[in-house]
């Protein structure tokens, strides 16, 4: 962190926080305290505006999004992700569901917690069992979401930005390889969010990093979002059995609750009679983007919030986009010590929150009709995510 300016222009941040000031550092973009992990290590948060008001708070902790503000059609901002105020509740073992965190070595399922690589078979710690059927689940024990990341200003182009950087050692989590990765957010003045990722490794091994924010275009806190319309650019999706690994297979949507090819309320048919839906007590599903090349920056998702204006749409690199309806949040009827309690006091329950995390799909490193999720020396891995916010 010594290169980091702690001096500089004065930086909003959340509830709780103290503000720094000062006027000696070219870049805005500057870290503010906000305490230590459990082994002693010092967490900040790094805040990046715009002239039109729009706000990101982002951690060094798991290169967390804890707070992003978007206008509703009055032009009023409002805090659109799902949240802690405090690193302690974030560092809480069993507390927080990956709130706006970056999760890998490899994001989302891999069946069993094992693959083969060159031959050799890895194993990686199971710390996840839908359906009784253990898997590993967004990097392991200790995934990225957990690190404390190298950060520096990276402002370009009137847009504030953070560069997020972590080595993950060989045999971190079972995975082979020195790999290391940088995670760049910008704002733009256009009220976008981009993620640029980028990753070397000295030996061959599988890369799935995702951003997993939770939404609610309504304020983190206010309620389900079973009345967002949304919208997949995504004409199939992977299918899973219960323990919510793919089968293998591209299935059509069409005719099933999983077409969201044109705006749908997300919970008109969240409750159907149907296997998938059971599966995952809801979407939580992997769906194949529509495009026509392997690498630029395509629409995966629209969502539309009607009592606000609000609207996101995500656009991405990647192969896939995971929905998730939250449906693993607790229920108003949990127990006390089960409940979450976002930034300004309000509760989170189920389903009060989507996310769309851009990826490659779950289990890939063992199904081969699956694109590649391997990443080989000599071949660095590049991504980029935009999350672009607007109102009507």
């Amino acid at each position: 962190m010594s290169a980091i300016v702690r001096a500089s222009l004065a930086v909003t941040a959340i509830a709780g926080i103290a503000a720094l000031s000062g006027c000696f550092s070219r870049d805005p973009v500057v870290g503010s305290d906000w305490g230590k992990t459990s082994d002693g290590q010092s967490a900040h948060l790094y805040t990046l505006t715009n002239a039109n008001g729009m706000v990101a708070v982002i951690s060094d902790y798991g290169a967390t999004v804890v707070k992003l503000t978007a206008p509703d059609r009055a032009g009023k901002y409002d805090d659109v992700a799902l949240g802690y105020n405090t690193l302690e509740e974030y560092t809480r073992p069993g507390h927080s569901p990956y709130f706006g965190c970056i999760a890998g070595r490899y994001a989302n399922r891999i069946a069993g917690g094992k693959f083969m690589l060159d031959g050799k078979t890895y194993t990686l710690a199971t710390n996840n069992t839908p359906g009784g059927q253990p898997c590993s689940l967004h990097g392991g024990i200790k995934g990225f979401d957990k690190k404390i990341w190298n950060a520096k200003p990276a402002s370009r182009d009137n847009a504030q930005g953070v560069e997020m950087s972590y080595r993950s050692v060989d045999g971190e989590e079972g995975y082979p390889g020195n790999l290391d990765l940088t995670v760049t957010y910008r704002l733009t003045t256009d009220n976008t969010l981009r993620i640029e990722y980028r990753a070397t490794t000295d030996k061959a091994t599988p890369l799935n990093v995702t951003n997993h924010s939770y939404f609610n275009l309504k304020g983190e806190g206010e309620g389900d979002i079973l009345g967002h319309h949304l919208l997949l650019n995504a004409s199939r999706f992977t299918p899973v059995n219960a323990g919510l690994i793919p089968l293998g297979e591209l299935r059509p949507v069409a005719g099933t609750p999983m077409d969201f090819t044109v705006p749908i309320a997300i919970g008109d048919r969240i409750d159907q009679n149907d296997e998938q839906l059971k599966f995952g007590g809801g979407y939580d599903h992997n769906w194949v983007v529509d495009r026509s090349d392997n690498s630029s920056l395509v629409l995966a998702a629209k969502v539309i919030e009607p009592s606000t204006g609000r609207i996101l749409e995500v656009h991405t690199t990647e192969p896939g986009v995971q929905l998730y309806t939250g449906n693993f949040l607790p229920k108003p009827d949990a127990p006390a010590a089960d409940q979450q309690t976002g930034k300004r006091g309000k509760p989170y329950h189920f389903r009060n929150a989507f996310c769309l995390e851009t990826q490659h799909y779950p289990d890939s490193p063992n199904q081969p009709s699956f694109p590649s999720s391997i990443v080989k020396p000599g071949t660095p891995y590049v991504s980029a995510t935009e999350f672009r916010f607007s109102a009507k």
